[in-house]
C-alpha cells in the first residue's frame, strides 16, 4: 500500500517514483498518464480563466463575482502571489457553482486549491505549464497514499477531508516544481493535513458555494505556506502517517451535523436558515412557494 513515509523515503524526484508505479497498476504507459495530467492542466487553466472574467451568480446567487472582483482590485497588501493564489482558486470553485466545467482535485468542493497554488506560483514564477505535469503527478500520488487511511469527502470525514487532502496534495506539488526533494515535499503535505484538522463541512442550504469558495482561497495560501516552510527544511514533529490517521480518527467522531449536512456551523446561522429557506421556497410565516433564483 502507497503510504505518506513511502513516498517521502523515495528517492528523487518524487513523481517518477508514483508514476511508475501509477503505470503498474493501471498497465498504462508513461505517456498516457503525462497527456491525460497534461490535459488536466489545460481544464484547470480553462475555469481560472472564465472564472476571472465572469461576474455572473451561481444559482443561489450566493457567489459568483468574488474572483473577478479579487482579481481587479487594487492589491492593498502589496502581495501579488497571495492575491494571484487566492484569485485562482475562488475563479475555479466559482465556476464550480456555476455548474462549469472544473477538474475534481480530489472533490469539486475543493477543486480550487491545486490550481490556485500550483498554477498560481507557477504563473508568479513565470513557469511554463509543461513544467506542471509532474508535479500533479506527485499531486496524483499524495492524494492516493490520504485516501488509503480516511474518506476524502465532507459527508464522510468534515471539510478537513476535502480541503484538508487537497492543500496536501497543493503542498507537495508545489515543492516538487520549485525543486524540493520528496521528503520536503511529503512534509509540506504533513504540514497541510496537521493544521486542518477538525475543519467542518457546514455548507449554507447544503450548497457547495458558502464558505466553499472563499475556504478554497485559504487553503490555496495554507498550502503554499506548507511548501515554503518545508522547502527551508522545516517538518512536522508529527511523522506523516501518524497526522493522517489523526485526521482520519477526528473525521470518525465529527458529528453528522458537521458533515455536508448543512445541520450545523455556518449553515444554522440565522442568515444562513433564512437563505436556505429562500432557496427552498418557503416565505418567512413558514409556508411554501416557488422564488425566482437568479441565475447566471
Amino acid at each position: 500500500m502507497t503510504t505518506l513515509e513511502a513516498l517521502m523515503n523515495a528517492p528523487a524526484p518524487a513523481s517518477a517514483w508514483v508514476l511508475e508505479r501509477d503505470c503498474q497498476e493501471t498497465g498504462l504507459e508513461p505517456q498516457d498518464i503525462r497527456d491525460e495530467m497534461a490535459r488536466r492542466i489545460r481544464e484547470m487553466r480553462d475555469s481560472i480563466e472564465r472564472g476571472l472574467n465572469s461576474s455572473a451568480k451561481s444559482i443561489t446567487g450566493m457567489v459568483g463575482w468574488n474572483a473577478k472582483g479579487l482579481w481587479e482590485a487594487p492589491d492593498a497588501l502589496n502581495a501579488p502571489l497571495i492575491r494571484r493564489v487566492q484569485a485562482y482558486a475562488m475563479a475555479v470553485n466559482e465556476e464550480n457553482a456555476r455548474m462549469g466545467r472544473i477538474v475534481a482535485a480530489p472533490t469539486a468542493g475543493s477543486a480550487g486549491t491545486i490550481p490556485g497554488a500550483l498554477l498560481g506560483v507557477a504563473d508568479h514564477l513565470g513557469i511554463s505549464d509543461d513544467r506542471l505535469v509532474d508535479p500533479m503527478i506527485l499531486a496524483a500520488g499524495v492524494g492516493k497514499a490520504i485516501s488509503k487511511r480516511m474518506f476524502i469527502s465532507g459527508a464522510a470525514g468534515g471539510c478537513q477531508a476535502e480541503i484538508g487532502s487537497s492543500a496536501a496534495m497543493a503542498a507537495a506539488a508545489v515543492v516538487e516544481l520549485l525543486g524540493g526533494t520528496p521528503r520536503a515535499a511529503v512534509q509540506a503535505a504533513s504540514m497541510a493535513l496537521m493544521n486542518t484538522i477538525g475543519l467542518v463541512c457546514d455548507p449554507v442550504g447544503g450548497y457547495v458555494e458558502v464558505p466553499c469558495v472563499s475556504r478554497n482561497a485559504f487553503y490555496a495560501v495554507h498550502a503554499v505556506s506548507a511548501a515554503q516552510l518545508a522547502l527551508a527544511q522545516l517538518e512536522s514533529f508529527i511523522p506523516p502517517d501518524e497526522v493522517l490517521g489523526a485526521m482520519a480518527s477526528v473525521g470518525r467522531m465529527m458529528p453528522a451535523e458537521l458533515r455536508e449536512t448543512a445541520e450545523g456551523g455556518l449553515a444554522q446561522t440565522p442568515t444562513g436558515l433564512a437563505v436556505t429557506a429562500r432557496m427552498e421556497g418557503k416565505s418567512e410565516e413558514g409556508g411554501t412557494g416557488m422564488i425566482e433564483l437568479p441565475m447566471a
